[in-house]
């Protein structure tokens, strides 16, 4: 059984027991996050999609922590202008481990 949520402008192909990088979510280690907004469930086969979201399915995970991502460098550069900028980003995240598909 797999499904397919939305959260934070992303989609993610889950099942029961993975554990993923998600975009930050304000929640505490440990607690229990449901995802309302399901796109598509598979059940033994069969595939149910919504229109836009399946309705009365929601997914639930644990927060197992918050992190940021390695740094990555932004260099802006203008040929003959002299304009150079360099900047570094670490974009934040959330890693849950996915318990319940319900349907």
């Amino acid at each position: 059984m797999y499904a397919i949520i939305e959260t934070g402008g992303k989609q993610y192909k889950v099942q029961e027991g993975d554990v993923l990088f998600i975009e930050k979510i304000e929640a505490e280690d440990g607690a229990a996050v449901t995802f309302d907004k399901v796109l598509a469930v598979s059940s033994e086969g069969n595939v149910t999609f919504g229109k836009p979201f399946v309705a009365n399915a929601s997914v639930t995970a644990k927060v197992l922590g918050q992190g940021r991502a390695k740094k990555i460098i932004v260099f802006k550069y203008k040929a003959k202008k002299g304009y150079r900028k360099k900047q570094g980003h670490r974009q934040p995240f959330t890693k849950v481990q996915i318990e319940k598909i319900s349907v």
